[in-house]
């Protein structure tokens, strides 16, 4: 009885010996970065560099997977994060609406919430935008034009956070659009084609044709740098105060020790000189912000969308 119990006590320190070092050993096979958006956006660039970084550093291939079509829900990127293993080899780098509006769209496996934040990274230079031939050059006249005329606006998702701000934004200012409708991408071809007078997206994406567009107001607390002139939502309309932000995210049941390998990587690559240009270049704040913070910013943001959802609700 001695040498069965003997052996068991070996073999269960074997098996807790090889399992401390297997998880040591992590990353040991490629590791994919989930962005749920087309290629060519801020989160997408900054996610690349993330990858790369990853790569150089623990020496094993580490590449961003697309998954477009998300804008409005289901969130596919979600959720394939959400029924991949907890074991860090599927990291998701999700917008606000991830954890904020995808529990309160009707997807059970989002719903509660799966994921937990390594931290955020991004904060988007979010603007509503008209062409340059728009009888209006601000949200006052915006708000006039619409009272005699349809205006469409064209955003990522009607769920979506920039949207829902958008749509809040209206309402304050006593108009609302004649319709609305959801694309992949908001750029300057958008604008240029006439299906819709009013788009809002990054301004990374309409950076091109600047010159040839109307930046209305800008989506976030503080005004961009590439548009000082431009107001921003929560100087119009203070309730509605609300960044629109990217980070890192992995399965709630993700070993402490994995986070920690991939948040040391990308809170240097964030703070790296070409991370901190693109910045500068695109008006996107580029930082990092840990875990806790991030939690509190969710349920802070949580907040604010109620206050919409009263508002549009009226």
């Amino acid at each position: 009885m001695i040498k069965l119990t003997q052996m068991a006590t070996a073999m269960a320190l074997g098996f807790a010996a090889f399992a401390g070092s297997a998880q040591a050993d992590y990353p040991e096979k490629p590791v994919e970065f989930v962005v749920p958006w087309p290629p060519g956006d801020l989160e997408d660039v900054l996610t690349r560099m993330i990858a790369e970084d990853f790569s150089a550093a623990y020496g094993v291939p580490a590449a961003v997977v697309n998954k477009p079509g998300g804008g409005g829900g289901p969130f596919p990127g979600a959720i394939e994060v959400a029924n991949a293993p907890a074991d860090g080899y599927t990291v998701g780098s999700f917008i606000i609406a991830i954890p904020v509006v995808g529990p309160q769209i009707g997807i059970p496996v989002l719903n509660p919430n799966p994921f937990e934040p390594l931290g955020n990274f991004l904060t988007y230079p979010f603007v509503i935008a008209a062409g340059a031939n728009a009888p209006y050059d601000d949200m006052a006249g915006l708000a006039a034009h619409a009272q005699d005329n349809d205006v469409v606006l064209g955003h990522f998702g009607a769920p979506l956070v920039p949207t829902q701000v958008t749509l809040g934004l209206a309402s304050e200012m006593g108009f609302s659009y004649a319709a609305d409708a959801a694309f992949d991408a908001l750029d300057c071809n958008t604008l240029a084609s006439g299906d819709v007078d009013v788009i809002n997206t990054t301004l990374q994406l309409i950076l091109p044709c600047l010159d040839d567009v109307k930046v209305l107001a800008s989506i976030g607390a503080d005004r961009i740098p590439l548009t000082p002139d431009t107001p921003t939502v929560a100087e119009l309309a203070p309730n509605l105060d609300v960044a629109l932000w990217n980070g890192l995210f992995v399965h709630k049941d993700t070993p402490q020790d994995v986070r920690e390998k991939i948040i040391a990587v990308a809170k240097e690559t964030v703070m790296s000189e070409r991370a901190q240009t693109l910045a500068a270049e695109t008006g996107a704040l580029v930082y990092w912000q840990d875990a806790d913070a991030v939690t509190t910013q969710i349920e802070n943001n949580t907040k604010t969308l109620g206050v919409i959802e009263t508002i549009l609700a009226d």
